[in-house]
């Protein structure tokens, strides 16, 4: 099985370095990752300049620029095979709810999966970061369950591994995103130049949390496993938008 990693925190990560570690004892690896962290970049591609690709002494392949553009160039002529499998991580921090919109750990899967390929992003719930080798070990474990069956044809799962040792974990649970709260304001400050300056807010808390949702699982110290999709289409308006076009003047 050749499985292509990706990831949005740098191909110097220790998550990455911890899952391609894990995951080398079951598969063929190759790593594709940003040449910096890129976090939050969600699903751009650079489309302005050409982008470069060079080799770090691990043998990791960085790019300077998406995880999406890592994806891409690697799935479309980078290697001279295609991947099985797509699995981006181990990201430092959670991807649950609103996050998976921004998320560069996201993104990469999802160009693999826009490509046709099985893919998996894989975070690690926590503010700390300590146990990366127990969402590598998860992760571990889902390639494995793939490598005897997929679920459905077309699959990306987003999974969020709570940060504590692998024996405290609880069961797997199939969840649903949930929501946050409006995010915090921008915070304001001067930089040398006496130039203003705005950092990004923090993310709001949790406000959707409830029973079967991602935040409610990783709570509970649970694996959470949530199938995404692409398609944005509101097909419940379909029927309004249409009624309101045919009413307009």
């Amino acid at each position: 099985m050749r499985i292509l990693l990706s990831n949005d925190d740098g191909y110097f990560a220790p998550g990455l370095a911890a899952l391609a570690g894990a995951l080398a004892g079951i598969a063929q690896i190759t790593v594709v990752a940003p040449e910096r962290d890129r976090s939050g970049s969600s699903n751009s591609l650079t489309l302005d300049r050409p982008l470069t690709v060079r080799q770090a002494p691990s043998g990791f392949r960085f790019v300077n620029g998406t995880p999406t553009d890592c994806v891409h160039l690697a799935v479309t002529g980078l290697l001279d095979f295609i991947p099985d499998m797509i699995v981006s991580g181990i990201n430092d921090g959670a991807n649950m709810g609103d996050d998976t919109i921004y998320s560069g750990t996201v993104a990469a899967a999802t160009e693999g999966f826009l490509l046709g390929i099985p893919s998996i992003a894989i975070s690690l719930a926590g503010s700390r970061a300590v146990h990366f080798e127990t969402a590598a070990k998860v992760a571990c474990g889902l390639v494995e369950r793939f490598r005897n069956g997929s679920p459905a044809a077309s699959v990306l799962l987003n999974v969020n591994v709570p940060d504590v040792p692998f024996e405290q974990l609880g069961a797997m649970e199939v969840t649903r995103l949930g929501k946050r709260h409006k995010a915090e304001p921008v915070v304001r400050g001067t930089n040398p130049r006496g130039e203003t300056v705005y950092w990004v807010g923090a993310a709001g808390a949790a406000q959707d949390a409830g029973e079967g949702t991602d935040f409610h699982a990783v709570a509970n110290q649970r694996v959470s496993v949530t199938p995404l999709q692409m398609d944005l289409t509101r097909f419940a308006q379909l029927g309004a938008v249409r009624d309101w076009l045919e009413k307009a003047p």
